[in-house]
């Protein structure tokens, strides 16, 4: 493997695209840890869920899985931007690569994304392995210049570095004979903003959970609480004028030029630029919401349609007969 790339290409990798690797990787690693007496009857959804793209035969317990999957993004002249990437299912022992799964997922992007293209792969591990030459080669008649992305889920406290490494695939002449060989590749991280705010909030996480459970959510609970004090005293205020109007308190000039002067120095916002972004925001918020909400109530149909696989396929293993699901 050559030391760096010759290609003279800019890569650019999206934090969304670290973040699906390294939760496919931690899916696939807590499933494969499950306990004795839950490996026999969980064993179906398991394997419904990637399982076959990351084990090796009986050494599961032994090494560490890899998975394995697809990064789409754009190319613009001499420029790579990478900004998603989705799973697929391979078995490295076999070295067989559902191509089904590829083109149904890749058709699926399209509609969604009809500007993304599979730009190359991602696995994981601590460097390149020549096993891996192999998938590289067959992903080479959707895209005949793949990159790989390797994810190193190893823990180093000393690293400063992100655990992930670019290559590209070079033709290069080795004893005469031409071979393909990886070659590293630099990078940078491009963000927008909804990234920038969703990997703050993964990264301030805490394990023990709670009302604040985030930095964000701390920040947010402070503007509500200010908020929130502002209101009572703008209601303890409009009560007194309310009370002096209607004669039930004697009427005060001093204290009336202070609330006077007060109202002046508010902002009178009543611009129509003004009312159509507060709109477009306020819409934005919503609909950020309702997908949160759609995104849970998918979650938990999951987990029963599993829970569901599970048990029915238990059944029809006493019954001697196969699940439909």
């Amino acid at each position: 493997m050559a030391s760096s790339s010759s290609s003279g290409l800019t890569f650019k990798l999206h934090p969304l695209v670290i973040v699906n690797i390294s939760d496919h990787y931690t899916r696939v690693k807590s499933q494969l840890n499950l306990p004795p007496s839950l490996t026999s009857t969980s064993s179906a959804a398991t394997s419904n869920n990637n399982n076959n793209n990351s084990n090796g035969g009986e050494n599961n317990q032994q090494k560490p899985p890899r998975v394995y999957g697809c990064v789409i993004g754009v190319q613009r002249g001499r420029t790579v931007e990478i900004f998603n990437s989705f799973e697929l299912i391979y078995d490295p022992s076999t070295r067989s690569l559902d191509r089904s799964f590829l083109e149904k997922k890749q058709e699926l992007y399209k509609k969604v994304f009809p500007h993304f293209y599979v730009l190359g792969w991602y696995s994981t591990g601590s460097d390149a392995q020549e096993s891996d030459m192999h998938f590289h080669k067959a992903l080479m008649d959707i895209n005949e210049s793949p990159l790989y992305v390797l994810l190193n889920p190893a823990i180093n406290p000393a690293q400063k570095d992100l655990p992930v490494t670019i290559y590209e695939s070079e033709l290069h002449v080795i004893d005469g004979v031409p071979q393909l060989i990886f070659v590293r590749s630099s990078y940078t991280i491009e963000t927008v903003e909804a990234e920038r705010i969703s990997v703050d909030h993964v990264a301030h996480l805490k394990p023990s959970g709670g009302s604040a459970a985030t930095q964000l959510a701390a920040q947010l609970t402070g503007i509500h609480s200010a908020i929130k004090m502002l209101n009572s005293r703008i209601r303890v205020v409009h009560q007194y004028l309310v009370g002096m109007q209607k004669g039930d308190i004697p009427c005060e000039s001093s204290l009336l030029r202070q609330v006077s002067s007060l109202l002046r120095r508010l902002p009178a916002i009543e611009s129509e630029k003004f009312q159509d972004d507060l709109l477009m925001e306020y819409n934005d918020t919503l609909l950020i919401t309702y997908l949160a909400m759609f995104t849970n109530c998918s979650s938990t149909m999951n987990e029963l349609v599993d829970k569901f696989n599970t048990a029915y396929d238990r059944h029809s293993r006493r019954g001697g007969r196969t699940a439909f699901i």
